[in-house]
């Protein structure tokens, strides 16, 4: 009954999210579009730390790979850079695929680390890949960045153009009304894919590699290996969030991929709850959506000064704002907002929610040092000791 009346709400959901572009203004629509792309990010990030138990701090250098890849493949050659020219399609497929090639490629250096190291190691790719952006101006337009082509398919455009004018419901769809489509089914089907990936073999081996590397490798499980997959598929997560964050600016720059940027996705999971999708896609709206409202309302808010103006400016606020709301979350909701659910619908009674899906290095069900006949709270129990071992 659970698992009906979650698909009966994630269908509600959906149908809200296609209705949405009919009564939105643009302001509305461009913020949809970050949210969808970072909730993308956020989820491949998410299978790597949350699942995998793989700190990363370089998964903005993903998303710029993923973004210039885009933005060179489908680009025409002018004076500045050059371009492949190749269809929208193939550019977006690209993205994704050179961005799981770079993490295959690091990923001999995340099986051999862990822990605080590996997320040293992954923070040096953030500068590296940032030098490079400044660096090859011909294929990156340098510190100014580079335009990017619009998404096209079948000779229609998700743009202004081809067709020029386009109404449903009487609402015209302009360029924000067509890529909102586009990035909502590209949403639905990463979400989709990574809740399987999550709950299927490779999904469990991730489990117990994160677990404890030793009994993985005790079960049969080839920790190498299981590490090189999650960064494979975790980049290419990157990528395609990449690819979709340059179609929602029109243009690339390094700037868009900082430090912080890295930073900001890992806030994402963490107020979510690590591991989870559907708390990755929640901490993605918060944290891509409260800057761009303080920012937009920011003369409606007494608070909130004017950038540049010295004031508390809507930047820093929701910088503030993060800060509170990690610390909230790490003392009052462990396991996230997602962590927070699963323990509502448990008190409900039982059969009311699923089974909460021990994350790392929380003790499981069937832990043998924990006794529940007390009334289902754990008690301690007392294992009798042997003749042998009482002389």
């Amino acid at each position: 009954m659970s698992d009906h009346l979650r698909r009966i709400g994630g269908l509600v959901l959906l149908a809200v999210a296609l209705a949405l572009p009919l009564v939105l203004n643009d302001f509305w629509l461009q913020t949809g579009l970050f949210v969808m792309a970072a909730a993308i990010g956020a989820v491949g990030l998410t299978l790597l730390v949350g699942v995998a138990g793989q700190l990363s701090l370089g998964h903005a250098a993903f998303a710029a790979i993923g973004a210039y890849v885009y933005a060179w493949s489908t680009g025409e050659t002018t004076t500045s850079v050059t371009g492949a020219g190749l269809p929208p399609v193939l550019g977006l497929v690209l993205a994704a695929l050179v961005a799981a090639g770079v993490g295959a490629a690091f990923s001999p250096v995340a099986g051999r680390l862990r822990g605080i190291y590996l997320g040293l190691a992954t923070l040096g790719l953030v500068f590296i890949v940032r030098h490079l952006l400044l660096n090859l101006t011909d294929w990156t337009g340098g510190f100014t960045g580079r335009s990017v082509e619009s998404f096209a398919l079948g000779g229609f455009s998700f743009s202004n153009r081809d067709p020029d004018y386009l109404a449903v419901g009487g609402v015209e769809f302009e360029g924000l009304h067509r890529l909102w489509y586009l990035f909502l089914l590209l949403a639905v089907v990463a979400c989709w894919l990574a809740a399987n990936l999550r709950t299927s073999r490779t999904g469990r081996a991730w489990a117990n590699v994160r677990d404890s590397e030793t009994a993985a490798a005790a079960m049969g499980i080839g920790v190498a290996r299981a590490k090189a997959a999650a960064f494979v598929v975790s980049s290419a997560y990157a990528g395609t969030a990449g690819a979709m964050l340059a179609l929602a600016y029109g243009r690339v720059a390094p700037d868009v991929f900082s430090l912080t940027a890295s930073v900001d996705f890992l806030v994402m999971i963490v107020l979510g709850g690590l591991g989870s999708v559907a708390g990755a896609v929640v901490g993605a709206l918060f944290v891509t959506a409260l800057p761009l409202v303080l920012a937009e309302y920011s003369s409606a808010l007494p608070f909130l000064a004017a950038p540049g103006s010295g004031g508390l400016d809507p930047s820093t606020a929701s910088r503030i704002v993060y800060g509170l709301a990690i610390i909230a979350v790490l003392v009052f909701l462990r396991g996230g907002l997602a962590g927070a659910a699963r323990r509502l619908r448990h008190r409900g009674g039982p059969g009311t929610g699923e089974p909460a899906t021990p994350g790392p290095g929380s003790p499981g069900p069937s832990s043998p040092d924990l006794d529940t006949s007390d009334g289902g709270h754990p008690a301690a129990v007392t294992h009798p000791r042997s003749k042998e071992t009482t002389r």
